[in-house]
């Protein structure tokens, strides 16, 4: 009552995400937001050790007070981060002062202790399929943000709970390429050689496209020599694409993109169209959602068909 659409709408995610799985489970609120330095340095513990507690019926939500101020207003929250544990649409606790996994854990087994929760019986069942799609959202948010130590131990987690979760085995490999692991990466992908579904899967497909870009890694000398050959020829193809294929694999993926355009430009036929499949092949291993492939495939399309 008296509530706008906005307002509605905030309370109907509420209900979907928080209140409705705390009727069985120990939800875990977290308040967070961009811009908070601390909120970031907690948030791998939470997702962490809830992942560990998931069998025994603990959930984390997040709750960006950017986004949902309503939600934050509701719950009154004057700092952050804030940390709620939540059960039957209630907040039983507030976590915010328990910053080390040793004090998380030690305040959700007291609480495990006292309420209700269900938890699987017999053999633990792990979390469900809703809760794995939570993880691979915080997995994939944390490779945005540029920390793929984090999204590497989320992600590989998740491959515990459900070994052939494309999306989960995928981002790991990215996340292990990301922090320069490429061997352990190749490793990773041949592992899943003995998962005929998994192989075929465009998350998987998109990960070998990562891992083939990655192997032309070079160092910083090398690196700059490409940069310079490149520079002081644009009508040499060749050092060109050697150059893009670095810079990308180096973490540069602005150089990289801006030279393939300008190759593309150039001569859009040369060698077959390599330049524009080198594109292609960085789109797929990025992922089309993201804001460098959706500008550069503006680009290319203006460049392709005026």
């Amino acid at each position: 009552m008296g509530l706008n659409i906005d307002e509605q709408k905030a309370v109907e995610r509420f209900r979907k995400d928080v209140v409705e799985p705390s009727q069985t489970k120990l939800v875990i609120l977290d308040f967070w937001a961009e811009w908070c330095g601390p909120c970031k340095a907690l948030a791998p513990m939470l997702e962490k050790v809830c992942a560990e507690y998931a069998d025994k019926g603990v959930l984390l939500a997040k709750i960006n007070v950017d986004e949902e101020q309503f939600i934050a207003g509701q719950f009154q929250v004057k700092s952050i981060p804030t940390v709620y544990a939540m059960f039957q649409g209630q907040p039983v606790a507030d976590l915010t002062s328990a910053r080390s996994e040793s004090q998380f854990k030690q305040v959700l087994d007291q609480l495990l202790g006292q309420l209700p929760i269900q938890a699987g019986e017999g053999t633990p069942q792990g979390p469900s399929p809703e809760e794995v799609e939570q993880f691979i959202t915080m997995g994939e948010q944390a490779l945005t943000e540029g920390d793929p130590q984090r999204a590497g131990g989320i992600f590989a987690q998740v491959t515990e709970f459900a070994p052939e979760n494309p999306a989960a085995n995928a981002g790991l490999v990215r996340a292990l390429i990301a922090m320069g692991q490429v061997d352990e990466a190749r490793e990773a992908l041949k592992a899943l050689e003995s998962h005929p579904s998994l192989a075929s899967d465009p998350a998987i497909t998109a990960a070998k496209a990562a891992l083939e870009l990655a192997g032309t890694q070079v160092d910083d000398g090398e690196l700059a020599s490409l940069r310079a050959a490149a520079s002081a020829n644009p009508a040499d193809m060749d050092a060109g694409l050697a150059y893009a294929e670095a810079a990308f694999a180096a973490g540069d993926r602005d150089a990289a993109a801006d030279t393939l355009l300008a190759m593309v430009e150039a001569d859009r036929e040369w060698n077959e169209g390599a330049a524009r499949s080198k594109l292609l092949q960085i789109f797929e291993a990025v992922g089309l959602e993201d804001a460098l492939v959706v500008a550069t495939r503006r680009r290319l399309s203006k460049i392709l068909f005026g």
